[in-house]
């Protein structure tokens, strides 16, 4: 039987989530984006987050983590966040 690949993308890049962190972006390209939820709040039965960081890094591990960071913001949704990594992504691996 075949190997089915069940890895999360949007807009063509993988997305991975350990608790508050969400990665989006492969660790083989030279960038990446980080996304950290600061806030949440109960909507309904379900957690929204209302505070969110967005963080474009270099994936280069020989780094410190501060001098990975090339760009940061804050938006008050996730998707103002993922709207936001998503360009910055692009433009940062077309420009590489």
């Amino acid at each position: 039987m075949a190997n089915q690949n069940n890895t999360l993308t949007y807009k063509g890049h993988p997305l991975r989530r350990k608790d508050s962190l969400i990665y989006y972006g492969s660790m083989a390209q030279k960038y990446i984006i980080m996304l950290q939820i600061l806030s949440q709040k109960k909507e309904k039965d379900m957690d929204v987050a209302t505070k969110v960081s967005v963080q474009l890094q270099l994936t280069d591990p020989d780094l410190k983590s501060r001098d990975r960071v090339v760009k940061k913001t804050e938006k008050d949704s996730l998707y103002a966040a993922m709207d936001v990594a998503s360009v910055w992504l692009d433009r940062a691996l077309a420009s590489a």
